[in-house]
C-alpha cells in the first residue's frame, strides 16, 4: 500500500483556515511568502484578517506583539531562517520578554528546503527559540500532528514557535491521534535502545526500527513533537528501560533536541547518548531526499548508528 505523504506546511495552511472560521480573533501576518508558507489559504477565506508585511520580518514580529496586546491572536509566518534568524531581536524583546500571545509558525526548516541551499536551510532555529524564556517550541512529525500543533498553539496562552517543513513526509498518525504540548509518544516499544526523534526524522526512526528488528534488535521509537517543554518523564523512562539513547533531528546537534535530552539525562539519569543531526555544518543545495542521504539522516543511517551502540 502506498504511504500518504504531505508536507507539514500544507497541513499548517489548512489548519489555519479551519481555525480562522472558528475564531475571529485570529489574524495572520506574512512576509511576502503566503504561497510558500500556505497562509494563502487563510487569505483566500479571510482577506480582511491577513496582513502582508512585505520583506520586513522584524517589523512583522513587532506588529504581532502589538496586536497581541490588543487581545488578538496573531499567527506570524515566514521561512524559519527569517523568523528565527533575521527577526530574532524582535522575537526576543517584543514577544518572548513580554510573554505576548503570538504564534510564530516558521516553514521551510532544515536541510529539506532542498535546492534553495545553505542560505535558506535553517538548522539553528530550534536552538535559538529554546533559549527564550517562556517560549514553547514544537516540531511536528507529519500532517496530522502539524494540524494538532496549530490547534494547541491557539489554545495555549503565550508565545509559541512551530517549525514546519517544505518536503512531503509520510503520514504516520491516525487522524484522531491525541496531541498535547509537552507530551511525547511511544510509537514502537523496545528494550534494547531508545530512538528519540522529532519532525520528519520520526518517520525515518520508524524505518530504522524495522531494519533493526530484522537484526534482532528491539528499538523503542519515541516521537517528541514538543521540544520545549520536553517530556522529561518519557525521556527518563526510556533511559532507565533501554540504557541507551539515540536522538535524531533535522537540525544542528548543537542546541537542538539532542542537547535538550543530554542536559536532562546528565542531571537525572546518566546513560550513553548519541546525537544524530547536522554535525556543526551548513547545508548545501540539492534534492531534499538526496540531502538526507548526503548528511546521513536516513532510516538506514539511524539503524547503523543504533547497531554500533548496541
Amino acid at each position: 500500500m502506498e504511504i500518504k505523504k504531505i508536507a507539514t506546511r500544507e497541513a499548517y495552511g489548512k489548519a489555519l483556515a479551519e481555525l480562522g472560521a472558528q475564531h475571529p480573533d485570529i489574524y495572520v501576518l506574512d512576509a511576502d511568502l503566503a504561497e510558500a508558507t500556505k497562509t494563502i489559504l487563510f487569505r483566500e477565506a479571510f482577506p480582511e484578517r491577513h496582513i502582508d508585511c512585505g520583506i520586513a520580518e522584524g517589523n512583522m514580529m513587532a506588529a504581532a506583539a502589538g496586536m497581541a496586546a490588543m487581545g488578538l491572536v496573531p499567527f506570524v509566518s515566514t521561512f524559519a531562517m527569517f523568523a528565527a534568524g533575521r527577526a530574532f531581536e524582535q522575537v526576543r524583546n517584543s514577544i518572548a520578554h513580554t510573554l505576548a500571545n503570538v504564534k510564530i509558525c516558521a516553514t521551510h526548516g532544515g536541510i529539506t528546503v532542498g535546492e534553495d541551499g545553505a542560505s535558506h536551510q535553517c538548522n539553528e532555529d530550534i536552538a535559538l527559540m529554546r533559549t527564550l524564556p517562556g517560549m514553547v517550541v514544537m516540531c511536528p512529525s507529519d500532517a496530522v500532528e502539524a494540524r494538532a500543533a496549530v490547534q494547541a498553539a491557539y489554545a495555549h496562552k503565550g508565545p509559541v514557535y512551530i517549525r514546519f517543513g517544505r518536503f512531503a513526509v509520510p503520514v504516520i498518525h491516525e487522524e484522531d491521534a491525541l496531541f498535547q504540548i509537552g507530551k511525547g509518544e511511544v510509537l514502537r516499544d523496545g528494550k534494547d535502545i531508545a530512538i528519540l526523534a522529532t519532525g520528519l526524522m520520526t518517520a525515518e526512526a520508524l524505518k530504522a526500527a524495522e531494519l533493526l528488528a530484522a537484526e534482532g534488535i528491539q528499538a523503542r521509537v519515541i516521537n517528541l513533537g514538543t521540544i520545549k517543554p520536553l517530556d522529561e518523564e518519557l525521556v527518563l523512562a526510556a533511559a532507565r528501560d533501554c540504557g541507551k539513547i539515540l536522538t535524531c533531528e533535522e537540525h544542528s546537534v548543537i542546541g537542538g533536541l539532542g542537547e535538550a535530552v543530554c542536559a536532562l539525562l546528565a542531571e537525572k539519569e546518566p546513560c550513553p547518548v548519541r546525537r544524530m543531526g547536522m554535525q556543526d555544518a551548513f547545508g548545501t543545495s540539492g534534492p531534499a531526499a538526496g540531502l538526507l542521504e548526503h548528511f546521513h539522516l536516513t532510516g538506514a543511517d539511524i539503524a547503523r548508528a543504533a547497531q554500533e551502540m548496541v
